[in-house]
């Protein structure tokens, strides 16, 4: 039975779990990861910079493992996180975002999972197979509906631009691409191109959605709300 995500965050404080072995953090992390033959899935909530933010992914990437990320989506629009990810993406790490990630894990090859220990400066290695499944299922549930963020098209800061901000406020009062690419002075191929560029920083599937969760970061003119 695939296990919910509310489950996942309650494997790794129990006591009396499973064969696992506390360690110090940083470089724990990083030397468990250099092991990896196939695969390294992370899944985090960036709540553990440990966890969230090693340095071995041009390592690992260099001999051909798989390497993929699910995070939440504020590292769209948030300018540190942007550029960070943006550089993962494009070193090769599959990256896809969702509104809330529900737990913060690495799973290697399949066979061991890191969870952040409770105490305050450890991670714990789990290697019991249930666990390990348990976590990878659930990532792989998550896979398909979260949005893929290439970070191609993010500028330096990740900050809207006027051009950005107008076109969204056109397009959420109803505008076409047409009415926009004039009120702008461009044209309809350029809207285009921003708009998917738009939908992309937010991690969007429609317009309707980009519009959404342009509202919750504040990002339309006071008249398109």
């Amino acid at each position: 039975m695939m296990s919910s995500p509310q489950e996942i965050p309650r494997l790794a404080p129990v006591h009396g779990d499973p064969p696992r072995v506390l360690l110090s953090r940083h470089a724990k992390v990083a030397g468990t990861l250099v092991t990896a033959q196939r695969e390294v899935l992370v899944v985090s909530m960036l709540a553990d910079p440990v966890m969230a933010a090693h340095r071995t992914e041009q390592v690992i990437l260099g001999r051909g493992i798989r390497y993929r990320m699910l995070v939440p989506d504020h590292v769209r629009t948030t300018a540190g996180p942007a550029r960070r990810f943006g550089r993962l993406a494009r070193q090769g790490v599959l990256i896809r975002t969702m509104p809330a990630v529900p737990v913060e894990a690495l799973v290697v090859d399949g066979t061991l999972a890191m969870l952040p220990d409770e105490g305050a400066h450890d991670v714990a290695v789990v290697r019991l197979p249930s666990v390990v499944s348990a976590i990878t299922e659930l990532v792989e549930r998550l896979w398909p509906v979260a949005v893929p963020f290439t970070g191609s098209d993010l500028p330096e800061a990740a900050e809207l631009s006027e051009r950005d901000r107008e076109l969204l406020t056109l397009l959420c009062a109803g505008r076409t691409d047409e009415s926009a690419a004039a009120a702008l002075g461009v044209s309809v191929r350029t809207v285009r191109r921003m708009v998917s560029s738009l939908m992309n920083r937010l991690g969007a599937r429609s317009r309707f959605q980009a519009g959404v969760k342009a509202a919750d970061r504040g990002w339309l003119a006071e008249e398109a709300r």
